[in-house]
């Protein structure tokens, strides 16, 4: 049993590495990667990497810009998932593309069908000390940023 519970215990330590989280500091290495790893949260397997970014201290730290961790950890309840345009899930493919680099921001375009529904979404992304972290999201009609503002009221 105790040989199991290691090799499960390894198991997940890789699984963690392999898909690029940090268990300590912010940041990814590349603006891809960042916006790989927030979807990673939004599949059909395992329950820790199937209900949402979650909107921990944490999680805050290792995704998005300083200036952002608050408003995100503040929001326990939203309506719905601001990252998916939705309060449920089920994703087709991610389509992930620089769309262009402006001084000190790069601007990353997604697209997925979510239940049917396409969806568009643009990361505003920079390089901090640690690396890549969001510091705002566009949908076509709000940005992350306002919609946690209003929620947080």
């Amino acid at each position: 049993m105790a040989k199991i519970f290691a090799n499960l215990v390894g198991l997940l330590a890789g699984l963690v590495t392999g898909l690029g989280l940090s268990t300590a500091g912010a940041g990814f290495r590349s603006p891809e990667s960042l916006v790989r790893n927030v979807y990673a949260h939004y599949g059909n397997g395992s329950p820790e990497l199937s209900n949402g970014l979650p909107h921990d201290a944490a999680t805050a730290g290792q995704f998005f810009d300083p200036s952002l961790r608050g408003a995100w950890t503040a929001s326990r309840n939203p309506p719905y998932d601001f990252l998916v345009q939705s309060p449920t899930w089920k994703l087709g493919g991610i389509s992930i593309a620089i769309l262009r680099k402006q001084f000190d921001k790069t601007y990353v375009g997604v697209a997925f069908d979510n239940k049917g529904r396409a969806v568009t979404l643009n990361f505003i992304v920079v390089n901090g000390p640690d690396g890549w972290v969001i510091a705002d999201v566009e949908s076509p009609n709000d940005s992350l940023r306002l919609f946690l503002a209003e929620y947080n009221k």
